[in-house]
C-alpha cells in the first residue's frame, strides 16, 4: 500500500501541525473541522507558520505556496475521506467524543483507509475495538508542537497489523520525525508514562524533604539533566493537560501514579501554567518566561530522592517489555530534551543509593516506590 492521501481530524494545535509537517513532505492533505470558522483559524496559523520559515530562508515563497496548496480545509466528514489512505484523528482527548467520531468516520470511509490516533494517552486498543478495522487501526502520537518536535510514538494495538506498523513508521520517517515503537499498548506509552507520574513525585519531594520548588527544578535541570526544572516544564505543557492524563491513566492503572492533591487543587483554581499566568509559579505575563534556577539551588537536594521514580516506570517499561533502554533513552531525549541518558545520569548519582532510597519509600509508602527488578541488575 503506498500512502499518497492523508486525512486529519480535527484543526486545532497539534491536527494543523501534523497538517503542515506532512504537506512539506509532499503528501495531499486535508485537514477536517466540525465548523469553517476553526479551519480558517488553522489555516491562518499554517500560514504564518509557513511565513516564518520562508523568512528564515528555510523554504523559498514559491516552496511555501506549493505546501499551503496541498492543504485542503473541508468540513464535510465524506468528502474528507473520500480519496484518504491514512487518517490521522487529532480530537480532544476524551473517550466519549472519540467514539463518536469513529462511528461516523465508519460510515463513510472507504475501506482501505488505515485509521491513526493521535491519542497520548488513551488506549489504542480500547479506540481500536470502537471501529470496524481493529487491524488497521494504530497510535501515532506526535508530540506538540508537531512542526518542532522529532520524536513521533508509535502505538500497535492488539490486534494491528505488522503491515500496518511498518507502514506507519515509514510515513513517520517520511515526514522527517523520528519513530520510537511502543511494543505494547500501555497506560502512558513511554514518554507520558514517565513524565506524568515524575511531575506527582516532585511535588511529594517537596513534602518530604521540605525543599523549595525553585531547589527541586534546579536539581532536575542541573543534576538530573532536563532541559528545565519539572515544575516549568509542567507548566509550560499546561497543568489541565497533565490533570486530564492523569486522570486517564490512573483510571486504568492505580501502579502507574501515586497522584499528589495538588495537581488537582491547581485544575481546580483553573492555574494551568504559563498559558493563564500561574500554575506552580506565577507569571508576570502569559506568555513563555524561564524561571530562574541555578547550579547553586541543586546542591541542597540530594538526586537520589528524585529520581527513583523515573527509573522505576524506565525499567518497568523494559520488564515488561514495551521497549528497551537505547529506544526509550532516544524517546526522553527527543520528546521530553533530556541533554544526557538518563541511566548514564543514575550511574553517575549512584545505583545503589537510588535503589536504597526506593527501599525506604517502599517501606514507608507502599507498592508504588518498590524498585523494578531490571533496576536490581545494572
Amino acid at each position: 500500500m503506498v500512502i499518497k492521501n492523508i486525512t486529519v481530524l480535527g484543526s486545532g494545535i497539534m491536527g494543523h501541525g501534523i497538517a503542515q509537517v506532512s504537506a512539506m513532505s509532499g503528501y495531499n492533505v486535508v485537514l477536517r473541522d466540525i465548523e469553517q470558522q476553526f479551519l480558517d483559524k488553522a489555516m491562518e496559523k499554517i500560514r504564518w507558520s509557513l511565513d516564518k520559515l520562508v523568512s528564515k530562508q528555510k523554504i523559498s515563497e514559491e516552496e511555501s505556496r506549493k505546501i499551503f496548496s496541498r492543504i485542503t480545509p473541508e468540513v464535510d466528514l465524506g468528502k474528507a475521506l473520500k480519496y484518504c489512505d491514512l487518517m490521522i484523528e487529532a480530537v480532544p482527548e476524551i473517550m466519549d467524543l472519540k467514539k463518536k467520531v469513529y462511528e461516523e468516520i465508519d460510515a463513510v470511509a472507504n475501506k482501505d483507509t488505515v485509521y491513526a490516533s493521535n491519542t497520548s494517552t488513551l488506549p489504542i486498543t480500547e479506540i481500536a475495538d470502537i471501529t470496524s478495522r481493529p487491524e488497521r487501526f494504530i497510535g501515532i502520537h506526535f508530540f506538540n508542537p508537531p512542526q518542532l518536535m522529532k520524536l513521533v510514538e508509535v502505538i500497535p494495538g492488539q490486534k494491528t497489523t505488522k503491515e500496518i506498523l511498518d507502514l506507519t513508521i515509514n510515513f513517520v520517517k517520511s515526514v522527517s520525525k523520528e519513530p520510537v515503537i511502543c511494543k505494547k499498548d500501555v497506560v502512558g506509552f513511554i514518554v507520558n508514562r514517565i513524565f506524568i507520574p515524575f511531575v506527582h513525585e516532585a511535588a511529594w519531594a517537596i513534602d518530604r524533604t521540605k525543599a523549595s520548588m525553585t531547589e527541586i527544578d534546579s536539581t532536575v535541570k542541573f543534576a538530573l539533566n532536563f532541559p528545565m526544572g519539572i515544575f516549568e516544564l509542567a507548566d509550560f505543557t499546561g497543568l489541565d493537560v497533565i490533570h486530564k492524563a492523569t486522570i486517564e491513566m490512573y483510571s486504568r492503572d492505580k501502579k502507574v501514579i501515586n497522584p499528589h492533591p495538588l495537581i488537582q487543587e491547581l485544575f481546580d483554581k483553573k492555574k494551568f501554567g504559563q498559558k493563564t499566568g500561574g500554575g506552580f509559579y506565577e507569571y508576570a505575563e502569559e506568555k513563555y518566561a524561564r524561571i530562574d534556577l541555578t547550579e547553586e539551588l541543586a546542591k541542597k537536594i540530594e538526586p537520589a530522592k528524585i529520581i527513583g521514580t523515573i527509573l522505576n516506570n524506565t525499567a518497568w517499561l523494559v520488564t515488561n517489555q514495551v521497549s528497551d533502554i537505547q529506544e526509550i533513552e532516544k524517546a526522553l531525549n527527543l520528546g521530553m530534551g533530556l541533554r544526557k541518558p538518563i541511566f548514564e545520569t543514575a550511574k553517575k548519582i549512584g545505583m545503589e543509593k537510588i535503589i536504597r532510597e526506593l527501599q525506604t519509600l517502599h517501606e514507608k509508602y507502599g507498592e508504588f516506590y518498590k524498585p523494578d527488578p531490571y533496576l536490581l541488575t545494572i
